[in-house]
């Protein structure tokens, strides 16, 4: 599986962005996606994923109401609607994938077997 960020950019707190993965080789509908961000000097941090199918949603409690995620199976993407951003979203975006993965782990990038090569996402004051 091969994993493709892309979407990031400048943009002003409140602003709006929409990161895309898109996702090739043996990829199907039983992979969970999900999104992290990393700033320099800290962990991995989980912003969402979508389960298997997905009907199920999660997201890290400082991007809910703001982020959502969503998939399309059929053209293998899945997508980061960003919107009232702030300062404090800025990082370095992941899409990840793994078809094995279990509920209690989901939020845990150790989880993930399949990594895009990131996307930068600065937010400005």
């Amino acid at each position: 599986v091969q994993l493709q960020a892309s979407g990031g950019g400048l943009v002003q707190a409140g602003g709006s962005l929409r990161l895309s993965c898109a996702a090739s080789g043996h990829t199907s509908s039983t992979y969970t996606m999900a999104w992290f961000r990393q700033v320099p000097g800290k962990e991995r941090e989980f912003v969402s994923c979508i389960w298997r199918g997905g009907a199920n949603t999660y997201y890290a409690e400082s991007v809910k109401g703001r982020f959502s995620i969503h998939r399309d199976n059929a053209k293998k993407m899945v997508y980061l609607q960003m919107n009232s951003l702030k300062v404090e979203d800025t990082a370095v975006y992941f899409c990840a994938a793994d078809n094995r993965l279990i509920m209690s782990t989901m939020r845990s990038a150790s989880a993930y077997d399949y990594w895009g090569q990131g996307t930068q996402v600065t937010v400005s004051s």
